[in-house]
Parts: structure tokens; sequence; C-alpha cells
């Protein structure tokens, strides 16, 4: 069984993540502006599917080795502490230098099965595979059994919130294509607001128990 106090966090977490401007989201947000809103749509849920299949892929590796070993979570969990920390580092610095090569959106000719192309593309990502392998085993908690189950079950949580930020893009895409691409300060607010979580979230971890 998940804590209830760490699931809390989870989703408080999960949710800032979500809404943070990432490639997954900037991807989607250039399909609808090329092919409009039935292309965003496919491919969100084509993320969506890449993203179940890291998590997936995660959980059954992964399960095995946290449920039977102390010291493998004990690893996991700091070196995914100490990977969030990182990832947060890099997020604030690239905000304050704007260095967001990213928001970069073509309105021009664009590949054909968007639906397909969504889950390649980010299923074939391996800096989401590497995400999740830090940030999911934070939250699982090894004593009350059920590893699998409970990595199954956060990740799910967590792609969903990223598809339904996803979906709302799609919906409102002209607008918010526009703000990217014009504002500044939003994207840097934005992505120092997400390195901090991501910072306090690892620190949070590399102090707390490690069960």
């Amino acid at each position: 069984m998940i804590d209830p106090h760490r699931f809390s966090l989870f989703l408080a977490a999960a949710t800032l993540l979500a809404i943070a401007p990432g490639p997954g989201m900037l991807y989607v947000l250039a399909r609808t502006l090329a092919g409009g809103r039935r292309e965003g749509v496919l491919s969100s849920l084509g993320t969506f599917l890449g993203g179940l299949a890291h998590v997936l892929a995660a959980a059954t590796g992964l399960s095995i080795v946290l449920a039977t070993s102390a010291t493998a979570f004990a690893v996991v969990k700091y070196a995914g502490a100490a990977y969030l920390i990182y990832l947060g580092v890099r997020m604030i610095i690239s905000a304050r230098g704007d260095q967001d090569a990213d928001i970069q959106m073509s309105t021009g000719r664009v590949p054909r099965n968007p639906f397909w192309q969504g889950i390649a593309t980010e299923a074939l990502n391996p800096k989401t595979a590497i995400f999740f392998l830090a940030f999911i085993p934070q939250f699982v908690n090894r004593v009350s059994g059920g590893v699998f189950w409970q990595f199954l079950l956060l990740g799910t949580i967590s792609v969903a919130l990223n598809t339904s930020c996803d979906l709302i893009v799609t919906f409102v895409a002209a607008p918010i294509g526009a703000r990217l691409k014009s504002s500044a300060v939003w994207r840097r607010r934005q992505r120092t607001a997400t390195g901090l979580t991501l910072i306090g979230l690892g620190a949070f971890v590399a102090v707390s128990d490690s069960r």
C-alpha cells in the first residue's frame, strides 16, 4: 500500500511536472499547430501509450529487485534523488539563460500517422525511461509489498497527468503556442518552478527513510 503522505507529495510533484512545458508537450503543440486538433489528439494518445511502455518496462525490471533487496532499493532511491536534483539544477540554469531550444514549433508539412509517431517519439526517448526510473521509486512503499503494482499505478497516473495537459494544450493550441513563443519570462518562471520542485523532491528523498 502506498503511504498517503508520499502519495500526496507524488500528486503535487507529478502535477507540477505535467504542466511545465517539456519536449512531449511541445511536440503535441507542434503537431496541433501544423495539422489541427485531430493530429494533436492522436499525438497525445500516442505519447500516452509510449509513456506507458516505459512505465511497464521499468516496473517489470525493477520490481523484483526492489522487492527482494533492501540494499538495491536504497541504491535506486538515492541515485534517483541525486538525478532529480541534477535535473532541477540543469532546468534552473537553462531557465536563467533562456536556453529553451525545444521551443521551436514548425507549422510546415509534417509526417503522417501522428498516433504511431507519438508512440515512437515517446517510447524511443531514453530520457523518459531514465526519468521514470528516478522519479517513481521515491514513492514506492517496499515494506507493504506489491512493489510492481505500486510502480505501475504511480507511473500510469503520472503519464495520465502528462497526457491530460497535452490534450488541454491541443484544444487551446493557438493562444498557448503564441505565449510559449513570445513570452521568455513565462517560460523562465515555469522552468524555474519545476527545477525547484525537482531539487526539493530529491532533497526530501535523500533525508527521509529508505522504505
